[in-house]
């Protein structure tokens, strides 16, 4: 099952994040918040994600310095950075740092999904778990 770190001060942003990765195929249960960026490092330290989310400026440990930290204890997890910071001498920063991808906010839900599926692919709903409807006007099944 493929779960999600989202490492933002901004509780919008998080839920934007979320709402994004649910319509992708998640569900709630996959998606966990880091408020700073010292929660990140933590939280990815003690819990192996599919994906973590960082933004740049957060209080505590900036993003691009909980990159760092992860990166040094050995972690390989995908991290993408989503941030207001696009010049590109940040961008090229957080990849020295160790981010694998780079979104500048603010961004479309298309930019989003692509970043996302080039760094981990189609993001699926375990079934024992999701909760599904039937779409018989596409012949699909999503999550509910």
């Amino acid at each position: 099952m493929m779960t999600f770190l989202i490492a933002d001060d901004a509780g919008v942003m998080r839920k934007v994040i979320s709402r994004y990765l649910m319509e992708m195929g998640a569900i709630e249960t996959q998606i966990f918040q880091a408020e700073n960026g010292r929660e990140a490092v933590t939280m990815a330290s003690k819990e192996a994600y599919s994906l973590i989310f960082m933004d740049w400026n957060m209080p505590v440990l900036l993003g691009i310095d909980a990159v760092s930290e992860i990166r040094a204890g050995g972690i390989k997890t995908p991290i993408l950075m989503v941030t207001t910071e696009g010049e590109k001498a940040n961008v090229i920063r957080a990849i020295q740092a160790g981010a694998s991808n780079y979104l500048t906010k603010p961004f479309t839900k298309e930019d989003f999904e692509a970043k996302v599926t080039q760094l981990v692919g189609p993001i699926t709903a375990p079934i024992e778990d999701a909760k599904l409807r039937v779409d018989l006007a596409e012949g699909k099944i999503r999550p509910v």
